[in-house]
């Protein structure tokens, strides 16, 4: 069964957070109004709601030697899209946290960054070697 993915997060500015998708991530827009936004990411529905900032106490965990953000959301593609995505937001001067393959030469293995939205919440974009493991063990 293909499904789509929905989450619905807690954000400072609708404007900021919209312009942020649609502009420098190139996703589309969905229904809106005053105080929540929807965002079509690559088939999953974002619904960002304006908030207050929302505190994480365990900001961080580490894996494979790296220091990774523990709440983070993401966006598994193929691999000429990881690239094609990975180049667009590296010439924007966004800030790219942790370009990196995981699991090298192991079942899992797959090619990972993270970039910042303007709610701080880190977005990753994951492209698996073999898309096939995704999930095994």
């Amino acid at each position: 069964m293909e499904t789509s993915f929905h989450m619905s997060l807690p954000c400072l500015s609708i404007k900021e957070t919209q312009d942020f998708y649609i502009n420098n991530i190139g996703a589309s827009l969905g229904r809106t109004a005053e105080n929540w936004v929807d965002i079509n990411l690559f088939g999953h529905q974002l619904t960002f709601i304006k908030a207050e900032k929302f505190n994480f106490n365990s900001p961080n965990y580490v894996f494979e030697g790296k220091i990774l953000p523990s709440f983070h959301f993401g966006v598994i593609v193929d691999i000429d899209n990881w690239g094609d995505i990975y180049t667009k937001l590296s010439k924007q001067n966004l800030e790219v946290v942790t370009q990196t393959t995981f699991l090298q030469d192991k079942t899992g293995e797959h090619l990972s960054f993270f970039i910042n939205d303007p709610n701080d919440y880190m977005l990753e974009f994951k492209s698996f070697k073999e898309s096939k493991d995704m999930f095994k063990i």
